[in-house]
């Protein structure tokens, strides 16, 4: 049906787009839990905050593990040196989604302050400890991460979990926390009481104006302090996977690629026009406050995606073993089996993630929490 260079980006807007989707979706998630000692100030102000989110955390995740799946069956070298090399990181972020159902379900166990305070901070600490790891880790792909393959492609990874910790991903990871706090505290204002909306509306629009400051900022280093890398030999698109039969140039710019495919800059133009949409909306009757949180969500992953292309994870040790999307792919019957199942699935999976929140629409109330407890 498609030719094997077609299928590959194909897959790659693909993985881009369940990064999206897990990045969107359980993105105001583990912004509101980091927020969640912020905007409740009592217990029952939590309670109802937890409650925004509770009846779709599970749901959203579907958007990770498919990203995690994609990787495995489209892009297996991918998937082998990330996940051997970023072991230490990854783990730290499965802690972190194990400890977080923990949260939600002993919370309310027994009504007791220091219980209730404990299970809060795990739950702030596990929607920090995702944002943070999962923003250096974008980071780490500009920086160019130590692995490299031998002549049987067997990889070789150099360094620990610390070495991730670059000024440059830190200031990345910085731009993670703050996007997804602004997409957090949208949510809030969209469904919490409206006295914690109020709040939730204030530190959406101060969360949203230090994400451009950062933003601006990685952007400028980017261009002007870190180099970019380049196929320097001849591009085989149909070619075998085999990513040492090409070389790599290291020292030109990371946005070379926004001057040779201009339609990219939608991507930052998008970031910057949800994040106004973001400011203007916020906190007003309507769901447009979280379609612009959700928008500078999606411009902030495609400038990044954009940027990077044809690469998906730049070698520091090697540059010619770097993976990029014409070399690192599975075959092409496995690509258009996926693509096959994907046509058919993932649609449904959008029309019942579509049908959940029509449900589920409407605030949650204080007076709400407060009635269901005099129940008990």
């Amino acid at each position: 049906m498609f030719e094997l260079d077609t299928l590959r980006v194909i897959w790659w807007a693909l993985l881009g787009a369940l990064l999206i989707g897990f990045a969107v979706m359980d993105g105001y998630d583990f912004g509101l839990a980091a927020l969640l000692r912020i905007l409740g100030r009592d217990s029952d102000e939590r309670h109802v905050l937890l409650e925004t989110v509770e009846p779709t955390w599970e749901g959203n995740q579907v958007w990770f593990i498919l990203g995690g799946g994609a990787s495995f069956a489209a892009w297996p070298m991918l998937y082998a040196v990330s996940f051997s090399g970023m072991y230490l990181a990854i783990a730290l972020v499965l802690l972190a989604f194990i400890l977080r159902p923990v949260g939600f379900n002993f919370r309310g166990k027994v009504e007791h302050t220091r219980w209730q305070d404990l299970w809060d901070w795990v739950l702030v600490a596990s929607g920090v400890v995702v944002m943070l790891v999962s923003g250096v880790a974008f980071g780490n792909l500009f920086l160019g991460v130590p692995f490299k393959l031998d002549d049987d492609l067997r990889m070789t990874w150099e360094g620990g979990f610390f070495n991730l910790l670059h000024p440059f991903a830190l200031v990345t990871g910085l731009v993670s926390i703050t996007m997804l706090l602004a997409h957090g505290a949208a949510w809030a204002a969209l469904k919490a009481d409206n006295s914690i909306a109020v709040r939730a509306a204030r530190i959406a629009r101060l969360a949203c104006v230090a994400w451009a400051v950062l933003y601006v900022a990685a952007g400028v280093w980017l261009a002007y302090g870190l180099p970019g890398y380049a196929i320097a030999s001849t591009v085989e698109p149909n070619g075998v996977s085999n990513p040492l039969f090409k070389q790599v140039a290291v020292g030109g710019s990371w946005f070379a690629s926004y001057m040779q495919y201009p339609a990219f800059w939608l991507a930052p133009i998008a970031a910057f026009f949800g994040a106004l949409v973001l400011q203007w909306q916020v906190g007003k009757l309507g769901v447009m406050g979280f379609i612009g949180s959700s928008l500078m969500v999606i411009g902030t992953i495609l400038s990044a995606g954009f940027a990077l292309f044809p690469f998906l994870l730049p070698s520091s040790l090697d540059p010619r073993s770097s993976l990029t999307v014409w070399d690192a792919s599975s075959s092409r019957s496995t690509l258009q089996l996926m693509l096959f199942a994907t046509v058919i699935f993932l649609p449904l999976i959008l029309l019942y993630t579509s049908w959940v929140f029509r449900v589920m629409r409407g605030r949650v109330t204080l007076e709400h929490v407060r009635e269901s407890r005099s129940d008990y």
